[in-house]
């Protein structure tokens, strides 16, 4: 079904990998397409619960196709296609599903704007990420010149946007910017651990708690709480709420249904 990409799920969470690795796994509109064609898939499926995305031990992806960027000529197709892949990307950080970025060799460019609009991200000890745009004379244009600074701070987002030189993972962990460090040859393992802990968690409550983080962070302090309020109270009407205070008070596992 996918020529760029390939779906793998294992009980509640989705592995999409990024599979274009004799083009780096650049994202060329063929990749862009199917995974705005995957997204929906994955948003109409109830029985998952994380999307895990990667492309390997040794690559995430190496950024947009240059050799597609280069043939836009006109300033407003080159706006016509930094807001599509904005879109596209949107729609992975606002999914109802938790979403992870397994990051394992190099994450460049639009590649690590994708891992950027993740709820989380783990990479392996030898990785390197960046946005290195400005040394084609460019910004990053999916979303990195936004995300990143929400991250990590304006002043160190600043400093790697200018310089345009990766940072190993190591220092990406100490910045913020990735959640986790781990060994190499493990990280397939240990992200689908992690994955597979937040998937057996109340699916309303993860959908509710993204909310407030996302849509509370663009707001002020108080406008925040009003929202992290209503997510409250949207969640004391299901029958989650019901089975999770139940089954504490039990001393049971929960037995979440997502309704």
């Amino acid at each position: 079904m996918y020529e760029t990409l390939k779906l793998d799920v294992d009980g509640a969470v989705a592995l999409v990998t990024l599979n274009n690795p004799s083009q780096m796994n650049a994202l060329s509109h063929q990749m862009l397409a199917e995974l705005s064609k995957l997204l929906d898939e994955l948003e109409n499926d109830n029985s998952i619960g994380v999307t895990v995305f990667w492309g390997g031990e040794r690559l995430f992806g190496a950024g947009a196709n240059i050799k597609e960027v280069s043939q836009i000529e006109k300033s407003y197709d080159a706006f016509v296609w930094s807001r599509g892949i904005q879109k596209v990307f949107n729609r992975i950080e606002n999914s109802s599903k938790a979403t992870m970025a397994a990051i394992g060799g190099i994450a460049l460019g639009g590649c690590l704007e994708l891992a950027l609009a993740c709820d989380l991200r783990i990479a392996s000890r030898s990785a390197k990420v960046g946005l290195p745009e400005i040394n084609l004379g460019v910004l990053p244009g999916a979303g990195g010149t936004q995300r990143l600074p929400r991250l990590i701070g304006a002043s160190k987002a600043k400093e790697m946007l200018l310089i345009g030189e990766p940072v190993p993972a190591e220092e990406a962990y100490r910045l913020g910017l990735v959640n986790r460090v781990v060994e190499d040859g493990s990280l397939l393992e240990e992200s689908m651990k992690m994955a597979k802990q937040i998937a057996a968690k109340a699916p309303l409550a993860r959908a509710m708690i993204k909310s407030a983080v996302n849509v509370g962070i663009g707001l002020d302090i108080e406008k925040g709480l009003e929202h992290e309020a209503k997510c409250f109270a949207i969640l004391f009407n299901t029958d989650d709420l019901r089975e999770g205070t139940k089954a504490f008070l039990e001393k049971r596992a929960a037995d979440f249904r997502g309704r």
